[in-house]
């Protein structure tokens, strides 16, 4: 339910209020409390990082929550949605991604965090698609990686509605997601300008040997839609 993660340094309250509006969040980070870092010049360093997810997405996700899947397609379809959304809504860049829980017995999976591309509207660079549900995931896990729950016969798979750039592939890579699903293409993403980095066969080989099962090329065609749809129209920002 939480729409805020805070990385805190250091916690004031009055920031705490402002930046984590609407439900009682700040419950979450009483137990942060730390030391003021004084700088020798009296000033101290930025109070916090919050990552929010735009307004439309609690919507979104309650309305998926508990839905079951079982093909990737049905669950691509809703890292799809993502972008779409994100797009209509002018709430950021066209790539949306969805993590979902799997039982590893029966097959069946339901959504778990999702993400979308919010680069230029949070001013972060590191807010891809794929980091946003990660971060949002772990936090919800109370986790740093996907693989705690092996043992209990949950995995966690992350489908993205193109294929990540190299900060994500990192990203999934450290993550301990089982399986990562992509729709558009790389080259998808390139032809309308955005630039994905140095990605290379040899990079999802890396993911395979160190146990995440890669799959690309699900409902490609649907993914390169939405970035065709946003490069008409959207900001094509690199940094």
């Amino acid at each position: 339910h939480a729409l805020a993660i805070g990385l805190l340094y250091k916690t004031k309250q009055k920031s705490q209020n402002n930046a984590l509006s609407g439900k009682d969040h700040h419950h979450h980070h009483h137990h942060h409390h730390n030391h003021q870092h004084d700088h020798q010049d009296g000033s101290t360093c930025s109070d916090s990082i919050v990552i929010t997810l735009p307004a439309w997405a609690n919507d979104f996700y309650e309305t998926h929550k508990d839905m079951t899947f079982t093909t990737e397609e049905e669950m691509m379809k809703v890292a799809i949605a993502l972008a779409d959304r994100n797009v209509d809504e002018k709430t950021g860049g066209p790539f949306g991604t969805a993590i979902f829980e799997c039982d590893t017995t029966t097959g069946v999976c339901k959504l778990f965090s999702i993400g979308m591309n919010q680069v230029v509207t949070l001013n972060n660079s590191t807010l891809h698609g794929e980091m946003t549900a990660i971060q949002f995931g772990q936090k919800k896990l109370n986790n740093f990686t996907f693989g705690a729950n092996k043992t209990l016969g949950k995995e966690y798979h992350l489908y993205t509605s193109c294929e990540p750039c190299c900060q994500c592939l990192g990203g999934t890579l450290w993550s301990g997601v089982s399986k990562l699903v992509c729709a558009a293409s790389k080259f998808d993403a390139e032809a309308i300008g955005f630039d994905e980095g140095p990605v290379f066969g040899k990079s999802y080989d890396a993911l395979e040997s160190a146990g995440v099962k890669v799959v690309r090329n699900v409902l490609r065609e649907e993914g390169a839609k939405t970035l065709k749809r946003y490069g008409e129209t959207g900001l094509i920002y690199n940094a």
